[in-house]
């Protein structure tokens, strides 16, 4: 072990790293004044209590209960439950909330609703895997991402979301798989936006039409990698 001189002229990223580094290579608890260095920083506070005093590390819950992640983390794998006094930090980010409540709650979690229906990625993966129907409140929000509107309707909806279609068909890849997975078929409405992207308008072409998509031939053969694939399904030549 370097002395605790050396230790505070190292960069403050690079000195806790060593440190936590330190722990894991004799497998056991640091002195108190190193302890101390570590457990400032959330992420190295949560893996030395994870891996090194493997339970509650009370005097550095203070820090980590500042970093939504790491507090989600430890409430899941070193409480192994409700970490009440970390939820009011935690339910500021979405994604954690959502993980949170999936993970920790294990069901919904009221409180943080009006902030996950907001974020159109974890307003749908909340949806689908705690509420498992559709979440009303929080359409007006998923329908404006096209990927995620796109597979709320495909995973959740199990059908046309025909108030989203404006904003699917504005991305072209969306688009073509919506046709492809939703509508079951082709969706002319969107064809002038698809027909625009190389590798949409090819797969849609193998997909949809399952034929030679002429109209589309002019986009396609700007980007040589599409325009090789699509020659080969479709054996032209040249």
């Amino acid at each position: 072990m370097i002395s605790l001189d050396e230790l505070l002229n190292m960069d403050e990223d690079e000195r806790v790293e060593y440190l936590y580094n330190k722990a894991l290579d004799i497998n056991k608890r640091l002195d108190p004044e190193y302890e101390e260095i570590i457990k400032i920083d959330p992420f190295y506070a949560y893996l030395y209590t994870k891996n090194i005093t493997k339970d509650r590390w009370f005097e550095a819950e203070k820090y980590i209960i500042k970093d939504s992640h790491w507090a989600y983390q430890y409430a899941l794998n070193i409480i192994k439950g409700r970490w009440k006094e970390a939820e009011p930090v935690i339910i500021k980010d979405p994604k954690y909330a959502y993980y949170y409540a999936k993970d920790v709650i294990k069901g919904r979690w009221k409180e943080a609703e009006e902030i996950i229906k907001k974020d159109p990625e974890y307003a749908y993966h909340y949806a689908k895997n705690i509420i498992k129907d559709r979440w009303l409140k929080a359409e007006v929000y998923i329908k404006k991402s096209p990927e995620y509107a796109y597979l709320y309707a495909l995973n959740i909806i199990k059908g046309r979301w025909l108030e989203a279609e404006e904003y699917i068909i504005k991305n072209p890849y969306y688009a073509y798989q919506y046709a492809r997975d939703t509508i079951k078929g082709r969706w002319k409405e969107a064809e002038e936006i698809i027909i625009k992207d190389s590798e949409s308008a090819y797969y849609y072409a193998e997909d949809i039409i399952e034929n030679r998509w002429l109209e589309a031939e002019e986009f396609i053969k700007k980007h040589k990698h599409w325009w090789r694939e699509y020659c080969k399904y479709f054996k032209i030549k040249g």
